[in-house]
């Protein structure tokens, strides 16, 4: 009789799952969503959700989504064995429905206040059924430990599945994502880690066209001639010659062979690489008729965008500088750089490199897939052993360097804020270095090695081709007092709100993964009478 592991990787910016037959080894089945089902872009919106909405609710989201990914695999679910699931700490809390508090809430005199005890997060073993995942009655789901709180089983995945963490040579490794967690290995047995909140634009979302690696998504553009050259994924999410056009207006100057539908946060950093290289764009602003960066099938770029990326990768190079001032190093005592995630492996290394991205003086650039999803392959297949799990972890607890309160970051950040929203030239970074009495950048290397140890982010995508899954669900209450002239629904940019009469009665009707979030919030107000509270929307049933 077979039996199947599933995999799943809960991320801040959408769910990926494949089914696997144990008795093989072969990926049976790959899923994945558009976004995630929880209200927002970032962890902070996810948090803000649970603790306005109720946890509950948000826990009913993604296991609701969980189990609509489930179903589209096409497998028996009664055969599922165990589900591995990976990701950060925030998002395993909500999956298990425990307290999230002590992650929202800094310092323990708060949580004291509260009344709150911060829940273990050792690792956990549980039945699919207690936890409301469906038709699968006899597996079990394996949760591995996290670290801290900004910290979790993802992290743990990076280090481990991509073996740096027994280095011997200075190298740092990264999880691209919404979150950028990130790892000093020191080559003396010590690894400081930390986490960069680089924000969702490193995933495709707050990009006005953005969207996460899919079928149809510009991964990369390359100049070629007089105009851009766009790479677009095909369904087994393979690269594709996408359409050549011209930067400037738009006009298509040569057809490729795949249609592109939006664009990820790979492709949006190849075009601000070209444009910056090309002086079309001085950040914030672009330098065309109407003020927008054109690519294939009317998918642009905005000053918008380039603000929203730019502050992720500023986030991104003052975390590393950060990790390297900690360990009492600088930029060109760390040669070997590693990048996972979707974002780490489908973006071009030697742009990632050139716009900041990668530790700065790096000549040693290894590109990895989905570590997560990897991880929680190897737990689905029951080829990772929980005590190990927690020994790492609890290792990694030594030293890890927290941004939010590290003076030098903040002076990092302030520098890197200056460049991407200010137009501080990158020529006067090291003025501005000078002023904080911190060390300047090494000169780039003109020799860079790359090396790709996967196609693909997700495995096997080749045997199986990619479903991609609407994730939401809708969450609706009554409107007392709504006068029913819809200028909330005209102001929702993600064009995530509906309002519904039945009889009198006016109810507010929320696509849950098209909604922005607390970030958000313009349908409140934009409200005339200011009755629309997005914070009472339940579930609906």
């Amino acid at each position: 009789m077979t039996e199947y592991g599933i995999a799943l990787d809960i991320g801040t910016s959408g769910l990926r799952c494949q089914a696997i037959d144990l008795e093989t080894g072969e990926t049976v089945a790959t899923a994945i969503t558009q976004r995630h089902p929880i209200p927002g872009m970032n962890v902070i919106d996810h948090v803000n959700f649970a603790l306005k909405s109720g946890e509950d609710v948000a826990n009913k989201l993604l296991i609701g989504c969980a189990n609509q990914l489930f179903a589209s695999l096409g497998i028996d679910l009664s055969k599922v064995k165990r589900v591995g699931v990976c990701g950060n700490t925030f998002q395993m809390s909500l999956f298990q429905n425990i307290e999230i508090r002590d992650l929202a809430y800094a310092g323990e005199n708060m949580l004291r206040e509260l009344g709150v005890v911060p829940p273990k997060r050792d690792g956990a073993i549980l039945k699919a059924s207690d936890m409301g995942l469906l038709g699968m009655p006899d597996a079990e789901v394996i949760i591995p430990p996290a670290v801290r709180h900004e910290i979790g089983a993802d992290a743990i995945a990076m280090l481990l599945i991509t073996g740096v963490a027994d280095s011997k040579e200075p190298c740092l490794v990264v999880d691209y994502g919404t979150n950028a967690e990130m790892a000093l290995i020191c080559g003396d047995g010590r690894i400081i880690t930390g986490s960069a909140a680089a924000g969702p634009a490193m995933e495709g979302q707050e990009i006005e066209r953005g969207m996460l690696a899919a079928p149809g998504a510009i991964s990369d553009v390359d100049i070629d001639g007089d105009g851009w050259k766009c790479t677009v994924l095909d369904q087994s999410m393979i690269d594709r010659d996408g359409d050549t056009v011209d930067p400037m207006t738009g006009r298509s100057l040569k057809k490729g062979e795949a249609e592109a539908i939006g664009i990820t946060g790979t492709g949006t950093v190849a075009a601000l690489y070209n444009g910056i290289k090309t002086g079309i764009i001085v950040p914030p602003k672009i330098n065309t008729e109407d003020g927008k960066l054109h690519l294939q099938n009317g998918i642009d770029i905005t000053s918008h965008d380039v603000d929203e990326a730019g502050k992720a990768i500023g986030a991104m190079r003052a975390g590393f500088l950060t990790l390297l001032h900690e360990a009492g190093m600088w930029t060109g005592d760390v040669k070997i750089a590693y990048m996972s995630g979707a974002s780490g492996l489908y973006v071009d290394a030697i742009k990632a490199l050139g716009i900041g991205m990668v530790v700065p003086g790096a000549t040693r650039l290894i590109q990895f897939g989905n570590t997560s999803i990897e991880m929680a392959r190897r737990i689905a297949m029951g080829k990772v052993n929980m005590d190990d799990l927690k020994s790492f972890a609890q290792k990694l607890k030594a030293e890890h360097c927290m941004f939010a309160t590290s003076e030098t970051f903040k002076q990092l950040y302030s520098i890197e804020y200056a460049v991407w929203c200010t137009s501080m030239p990158m020529s006067m970074y090291n003025e501005m270095l000078d002023v904080y009495q911190l060390p300047h950048l090494s000169e780039p290397s003109e020799e860079v090695t790359v090396e790709r140890r996967s196609m693909t982010d997700l495995p096997d995508t080749d045997k199986c081709p990619v479903k991609v899954f609407e994730s939401g669900t809708y969450l609706t209450y009554e409107v007392e007092g709504c006068i029913f002239c819809k200028k909330c629904v005209k102001e929702c940019p993600e064009k995530a709100l509906d309002m519904v009469k039945k009889g009198d009665k006016v109810y507010c009707r929320v696509s849950s993964d098209r909604c922005g979030g607390t970030a958000c919030r313009r349908c409140e107000r934009a409200c005339p009478k200011n009755v629309l509270h997005l914070d009472l929307a339940k579930v609906e049933q």
